[in-house]
């Protein structure tokens, strides 16, 4: 906040009793004093009653004047500037220290990094950044050592000029002549699709504007189908036919999602003879299916969506591979003759249905068939000879670990590429031989420094929570660092919902909280899928306060067998986990010296209630309808903005983009200002605006860092660890 020489003087005499003669060094101090306490003073925002009723209940907002889906309005914007400058100027003695850790941070990082190149087609495809660039040039080979290697896009020069960059989408013809992908400029999600002929290097004339950013190729390569986005939900909703060199305006209306519950994505078989467009919902999945060889075909359901079923299919020449809940709580593997698969009947069973054990997802392999699985919190590739039967189990070394297949584009291969990373090892990619298992490291990401991946620990825990459910837990430390005897701090992420999964990866930045003795331990909670889909059933909708417990209950357990001193208790989450720290700061704010808020849905009521905002009605699955009262009450009775309460809270940092399109920047505005009104504390409350980014932050591989040094800051500063 800025002040006059007015403003400062009437201070001046206020202190001195309105004596014209010099102050003495006394009175010096208490002017410095005074004048220190008014610069630092937080924004206060006006309150503009807002009279929201229903079920007969009526609720009050002050703050609902700051939205603007314009982002527009003087006074919202002067508001969150003048929020950004409090928080610059409350966290201004950390400033050296979070330059010193941007550029160790920065420091770790590999500037000539190329990652491991894919096969697609008869091309070998890949990305590399070079220096101090902030996106990745795009490459492509005739072969897997890259010795003819041509840059097909470079991120950089399109970036230029641009606050805000991100590309989406690179999807090559069929031919390999031309190649598709998406601009995002604003941060908001929605893709201008650009197509680029690769032997000129020039674009074509051809732009499609409002898509969600991925087009799939029909085998003409001169058809493309993509999603148009609404304009005010930004959900992805129509499919469209493109033909090359005519304009958007004449493309054709393939399909049109009229429920406003599913979302709506494209893709193709892994033999390019077919297209899907898939249906998905919260708790309901499908698809249709449209020849790739017709640019006529019409797109036709494999069965009619129910309530509740979910499948995903795989092809293998004329089979579908169906992985699927029928029949299955944590989902099986069935197949069917293609021209049977509309009667579920015909389905056969291939991996039945396990109680404690998942079905993930599947790769298909003309001799081989690959399925990830998850027990006890810890997925697992097993690879199934198709001719013989046999299994071979793909293993590692670390007791807990992260594993996903990727880029196995090519039916005819017997090798299966892996990603594989944990919480001491950086991200690797090996080839696996699906025949013997043999693996081949292509490449471990390099930590630059004095990294060394023994100088840490990872346990994976269990915590009994207050309903006697054990919940995993999975810890990271530095071993000289690490005393177990409750005076280390210790910092808590969370996320749980949407049945996502927070698997244990490596984090070259987190380094930077573990060498100075930081414990860091992720809380596998209720709503994400760690110990199966009964875990994700049980966080949501009406069991949704099962998140936020368990949260609480791992770190009341963590403090009490010693990984962390209870006076230096940090917790950490973004989104749907900003939603998680609202509402264990209100139950239980206590525990935490600090919290950071990333992109917090806090506002769980009104949003819900508002069709107009991006992704609610898609949402009705995952938190419940507020317009049947059930579901009102019980979203109301855990909202954080709504039972923001008068009481103490933890220091936190609360940070946005203002073009966020999955959590509006107004949610964590209103509830910043409704905590300034309403604690009873004198801990610190930061707002952080990007008035650039989006939900995903700011854009280029430095840049985000300076986010990271921001957050880090915040919490070493609040531990007392200044350097």
């Amino acid at each position: 906040m800025k002040h006059t020489p007015f403003v400062l003087t009437f201070i001046t005499l206020a202190i001195l009793g309105g004596c014209n003669k010099a102050p003495d060094v006394e009175q010096s101090a208490k002017i410095e004093n005074a004048a220190a306490k008014i610069a630092v003073m937080p924004p206060i925002a006006k309150k503009v009653p807002y009279k929201m009723t229903v079920h007969g209940d009526t609720r009050i907002d002050n703050y609902y004047w700051m939205r603007d889906d314009e982002r527009k309005a003087p006074e919202v914007i002067s508001y969150l500037e003048a929020e950004n400058a409090y928080t610059d100027e409350m966290l201004a003695h950390t400033k050296t220290l979070q330059t010193s850790l941007f550029e160790e941070l920065k420091g770790r990082i590999q500037k000539d990094d190329d990652s491991v190149p894919v096969k697609k087609g008869n091309y070998y495809y890949s990305s590399q950044t070079r220096g101090d660039n902030e996106y990745a040039t795009y490459l492509r080979s005739s072969d897997f050592a890259g010795t003819d290697q041509d840059v097909i896009l470079d991120v950089n020069e399109l970036a230029k000029g641009h606050d805000y960059f991100a590309v989406s989408g690179l999807n090559v013809s069929p031919n390999d002549n031309l190649m598709a992908y998406g601009e995002d400029t604003v941060s908001r999600r929605v893709y201008n699709i650009k197509i680029k002929d690769l032997s000129t290097g020039k674009l074509l004339e051809d732009t499609l504007e409002g898509t969600s950013g991925y087009v799939v190729w029909a085998n003409d390569n001169k058809t493309v189908y993509y999603i148009k986005k609404d304009a005010q939900t930004l959900l992805g909703y129509q499919v469209y036919r493109h033909t090359l060199g005519t304009p958007q305006s004449d493309d054709e209306l393939v399909y049109e999602e009229t429920d406003t519950s599913y979302y709506t994505g494209i893709s193709k078989s892994k033999d390019g003879s077919e297209i899907y467009i898939w249906h998905s919902s919260t708790d309901a999945s499908g698809l249709s299916v449209l020849s790739a060889d017709d640019v006529n075909a019409k797109p036709k359901r494999l069965i009619e969506r129910e309530a509740n079923l979910e499948y995903s299919i795989s092809k293998l020449g004329n089979t579908y591979y169906i992985v699927t809940n029928l029949n299955a709580v944590n989902f099986q593997l069935m197949k069917v003759d293609i021209d049977k698969a509309g009667d579920k009947e015909n389905w056969q069973s291939v991996i039945p249905a396990r109680e404690d054990i998942k079905l993930e997802d599947v790769e298909l392999f003309d001799d081989f068939l690959v399925y990830q699985q998850r027990e006890m919190g810890q997925s697992t590739l097993i690879a199934r000879n198709l001719t013989s039967g046999k299994e071979l189990p793909l293993s590692f070394n670390d007791s807990a670990y992260t594993i996903n297949a990727y880029g196995n584009n090519e039916l005819n291969s017997d090798t299966l590429r892996v990603y594989y990373t944990s919480m001491t090892t950086p991200g690797s990619s090996y080839d696996v031989n699906l025949a013997t298992g043999e693996k081949t490291l292509l490449k471990q990401q390099k930590v630059l420094g004095d990294f060394s991946a023994d100088n840490y620990a990872s346990e994976r825990l269990f915590v009994t929570a207050r309903d006697g459910i054990k919940v995993p837990v999975s810890l990271v430390y530095r071993k000289d660092m690490f005393k177990k005897d409750g005076t280390n701090p210790l910092l808590q992420y969370g996320y749980g919902s949407y049945g996502a999964t927070m698997d244990p990866t490596f984090s070259s930045t987190r380094l930077s909280l573990l060498d100075r003795g930081f414990v860091f331990a992720i809380a596998h909670i209720r709503g994400s899928q760690m110990l199966g889909r009964p875990w994700y059933d049980a966080g949501k909708l009406l069991t949704k306060k099962n998140t936020f417990n368990d949260f609480v209950d791992v770190t009341k357990s963590l403090v009490a067998q010693g990984y962390g001193d209870k006076e230096l208790i940090f917790a950490q989450g973004g989104s749907a986990g900003g939603l998680l720290m609202g509402a264990v700061a209100n139950q239980a704010p206590e525990l935490y010296k600090g919290m950071v808020a990333a992109v917090p849905f806090v506002d769980v009521v009104t949003t819900m209630l508002d069709e107009s905002i991006p992704l609610t009605t898609n949402e009705y699955g995952e938190w419940g309808n507020p317009n049947e009262k059930a579901y009102y009450e019980y979203m109301l009775s855990y909202s954080p903005y709504d039972q923001v309460s008068k009481q103490d809270y933890p220091n936190m940092l609360v940070t946005t983009g203002l073009h966020d399109s999955q959590v509006q920047y107004f949610e964590p505005a209103k509830w910043v200002a409704k905590l300034r009104d309403y604690k009873t504390d004198d801990n610190k409350l930061l707002f952080k605006i990007d008035m650039e980014a989006g939900h995903g932050g700011a854009s280029g591989r430095f840049k985000r860092l300076e986010d990271t040094a921001l957050n880090y800051a915040f919490m070493l500063d609040l531990a007392g660890v200044n350097k």
